[in-house]
């Protein structure tokens, strides 16, 4: 029994965050955002078939420390992965409008600035989907599901412009995934065969076939489902009625 005039013992206080292990959480990201960098350089200079060892003297330091602070070459891949996937999302965020931008022209702008990106840095894509390290990668379904994010932040982005109205968002997922595969597997092509072509596709001839085929899958998948989409209008207001 607790004596009188007592008090009731206190409950334990919730533990600080150790301010140790946040400055070396933030200097962990800070190096491996400089790795990171260092890749770009590598590849730049190198190409798509770059090696962990030419990343490390783009870095100015042994393979061991690259290692220190990468699990594995899975790991880093994914890390550059990750880079190029935000910082086509900057680009086009900066670009558009969710609210006031046409469906036509949300899917026009995000192609093109996805075009303009893989257009200044062909060898990075090139590495992401030929590379050894991709190849090696113990993970694959990993580098699978970094790409799906961004699918699913495009449908949940769209579906929050939706709400209240009779749109399957399960159907609404699977197109954003479809036209994601879709457009990864032009740039393939793109990049590839269609380089050793005598008159090659230009850029703009190519974010206009990728837009009108992401354009045609969208009108595809509306026609599935019995609805109206009219794609000239913002997205809130084009599965509406006439």
């Amino acid at each position: 029994m607790t004596a009188a005039g007592s008090s009731s013992p206190a409950s334990p206080a919730e533990p600080r965050p150790d301010a140790r292990t946040e400055r070396w959480r933030a200097h962990r990201e800070q190096v491996r955002g400089e790795f990171v960098d260092a890749a770009f350089r590598a590849l730049a200079e190198h190409g798509p078939d770059v090696s962990m060892d030419d990343i490390a003297r783009a870095a100015g330091c042994a393979k061991p420390k690259l290692y220190r602070h990468f699990a594995d070459k899975t790991d880093l891949y994914l890390a550059i992965l990750e880079r190029v996937q935000s910082m086509l999302w900057e680009r086009v965020l900066a670009k558009i409008s969710l609210t006031t931008d046409s469906v036509a022209e949300l899917i026009r702008t995000a192609i093109a600035e996805y075009v303009a990106v893989v257009e200044e840095q062909p060898d990075v894509f090139r590495f992401l989907v030929h590379s050894r390290l991709a190849q090696q990668a113990e993970q694959p379904e990993r580098a699978i599901e970094v790409a799906q994010r961004s699918a699913l932040l495009a449908a949940q982005m769209i579906e929050e412009r939706l709400e209240g109205q009779n749109v399957d968002t399960g159907s609404l997922e699977l197109t954003a995934y479809a036209i994601f595969g879709a457009v990864g597997s032009a740039t393939d092509w793109w990049l590839g065969a269609n380089r050793t072509k005598a008159e090659p596709m230009s850029t703009e001839r190519f974010a206009q076939h990728v837009s009108i085929i992401a354009r045609n899958m969208l009108d595809g998948v509306a026609e599935l489902n019995n609805l109206p989409l009219d794609v000239e209008k913002p997205a809130h207001l084009a599965f509406e009625p006439e």
